[in-house]
């Protein structure tokens, strides 16, 4: 393996399972580096990245990010339907597929959502834009930033440790 390569199964969970030959060349990376200033962009525009329309959406007060939130879930919904109806192949050449999870009692989704939402309630972002809001100036959001990488740390730490 060179420097300018990695193997899929290096990123245990995240869909990687039975991927080890698989390559991901780094010659997309300046691809997805102009995807990602171009969806900041987008978020900044339409005032995703406001914590007063955060607040309008949890206060109940605004449509606005309940339209966009269920605009992504029925474009994710339509996108994932696509893939799986034309059999669409990886940069890779793998087959894209997403397993099922299993509902089981439902309480694990309860618990991340009902942590999720409270993080995104007292910080004022979703974790997804917090790299843009960076971007745009709001330096407070590194708080937000590092707190999410450590969580995302402990998740990992525990992670054997927790029922799955």
């Amino acid at each position: 393996m060179t420097m300018t390569q990695a193997t899929l199964s290096q990123f245990q969970g995240c869909g990687s399972e039975g991927t080890d030959s698989s390559e991901v060349r780094t010659v997309f990376l300046p691809v997805f580096l102009l995807l990602g200033i171009a969806f900041g962009f987008v978020l900044t525009r339409s005032e995703v990245l406001s914590w007063f329309r955060i607040q309008e959406m949890f206060r109940f007060q605004s449509f606005r990010m309940y339209g966009i939130i269920g605009s992504a879930v029925t474009t994710a919904s339509v996108s994932l339907a696509l893939i799986k109806f034309l059999k669409l192949k990886s940069a890779s050449g793998e087959l894209i597929s997403v397993s099922p999870k299993p509902l089981g009692s439902g309480i694990q989704y309860a618990a991340g959502g009902t942590i999720f939402g409270l993080g995104w309630a007292l910080t004022g972002a979703c974790p997804g834009p917090v790299v843009a809001l960076i971007g745009n100036g709001v330096y407070v959001m590194i708080a937000a930033l590092v707190s999410a990488l450590a969580g995302t740390w402990v998740y990992g730490w525990l992670r054997p440790r927790l029922p799955h």
